[in-house]
């Protein structure tokens, strides 16, 4: 028996492997998403209609966005580690990152929640924690001379609650809040 006869076989199911997992089956998914789940299949964009009428994408409510000006609600750091949680280095770095946010907001005496000087597991978290959203409503307030209340009002309309009443934890999604601020949701 030749090489040819012993690799034919192989080649033919390499091709038709491919095109059963690689496109028939990545169409057929993608395919059905688009029906069921547009919106989502399509990256969950914030689309604003600006007042001239045109529209623009600000970004995606799936994916966290790097606010660091202190008129706006921020988030969690971003970016990922496999730092040991109890290890130096990552001692470190909370305390660098605790450090940051004393300089970014001094008046501001009250403990910072952990959300906001961890990275979450994927490192683009576009929410943060209901305390974390509030630790901040006082320099939002202060930075747009604006009421602490009408801060307190937007964190409280993009908090999502527990799916069922069960599953999960409550979260703030930062972008939706920094749009509302803005004027633009």
């Amino acid at each position: 028996m030749g090489k040819t006869n012993i690799l034919r076989p192989a080649f033919i199911c390499f091709f038709v492997m491919t095109v059963l997992c690689g496109i028939l089956y990545t169409a057929a998914i993608t395919g059905i998403a688009q029906i069921i789940f547009p919106k989502q299949a399509n990256g969950s964009m914030i689309t604003v209609t600006l007042k001239d009428g045109s529209k623009k994408e600000y970004g995606s409510e799936l994916m966290a966005q790097d606010f660091t000006k202190p008129e706006y609600l921020i988030g969690r750091p971003m970016g990922t580690s496999n730092l040991s949680p109890v290890g130096k280095e990552q001692k470190e770095l909370v305390e660098e990152r605790i450090d940051w946010w004393h300089s970014i907001d001094p008046e501001n005496t009250a403990k910072i929640p952990m959300d906001l000087v961890t990275a979450s597991g994927s490192g683009v978290d576009p929410h943060i924690s209901p305390e974390a959203a509030q630790y901040q409503a006082s320099r939002i307030a202060r930075e747009r001379n604006i009421s602490k209340e009408a801060v307190k009002e937007l964190i409280e309309k993009y908090t999502t609650v527990p799916f069922l009443g069960i599953w999960g934890e409550p979260a703030v999604n930062v972008l939706k809040v920094n749009l509302a601020l803005d004027g633009l949701l």
